[in-house]
């Protein structure tokens, strides 16, 4: 069971997503909230494997966001939003969220997306991918960000172009015929040259850059 706090300021909305999940099977909601402070409550008391955020609840989910991921790095942070603007998406990612669903996913499909998340998987809203890479074309310091790609290795090189096409460290390892670990390890790496949060922003910047010779 993956063990999820739920924090979002809709009572019905948040209920609604708590049954849904749960009937999916493999969930367990252990804590509800309204506002940023009930957020970091619970996450202190429940220490879950997931959480899910609201962007406009109370006190501001994005900065929720940075203070469970800067606290509790292995807790994977998730925002439920109606916000389709680029400038939140971008800041929940750089806050550390692994995810930016979009309210409106139906039930099955946020099942899957979580699913995934909790495998190690990042994941964005399609509609709102083409309004992240025009962001990132209007960041002042992509010149710098190009040299951080740069200082990959051949084999991290690979192996972030394979997460940029949507597999997870386990897809990777079956095509590269390395442990799943060792991907885990590359990860790790590749995150901490690229000054990024997450494998939704390593693969934006990959796409973003001029072609490796």
């Amino acid at each position: 069971m993956i063990r999820i706090v739920l924090v979002d300021d809709h009572p019905l909305f948040r209920d609604g997503v708590s049954r849904s999940l749960e009937e999916a099977g493999t969930f367990e909601i252990v804590g509800q909230g309204s506002s940023a402070t009930d957020a970091i409550r619970l996450v202190e008391a429940q220490r879950p494997e997931m959480v899910l955020l609201d962007i406009s609840m109370p006190g501001g989910g994005i900065g929720a966001a940075e203070k469970i991921c800067d606290h509790f790095p292995d807790i994977k942070v998730e925002m439920l939003t109606v916000s389709e603007t680029g400038n939140d998406t971008m800041a929940a990612l750089k806050a550390g969220a692994a995810g930016y669903v979009l309210k409106g996913v139906g039930s099955v499909e946020l099942a899957e997306i979580l699913g995934g998340i909790a495998a190690g998987e990042s994941y964005v809203s399609p509609s709102l991918a083409a309004r992240l890479w025009v962001e990132l074309r209007e960041r002042p310091e992509k010149a710098a960000q190009d040299d951080l790609l740069a200082t990959l290795t051949a084999r991290e090189d690979e192996i972030l172009r394979l997460v940029a096409k949507g597999m997870s460290n386990k897809q990777v390892a079956i095509d590269l015929d390395i442990q799943e670990k060792t991907v885990k390890h590359h990860m790790t790496s590749i995150l901490n040259k690229l000054k990024v949060r997450n494998r939704t922003e390593a693969a934006v910047l990959l796409s973003e850059a001029p072609a490796r010779t």
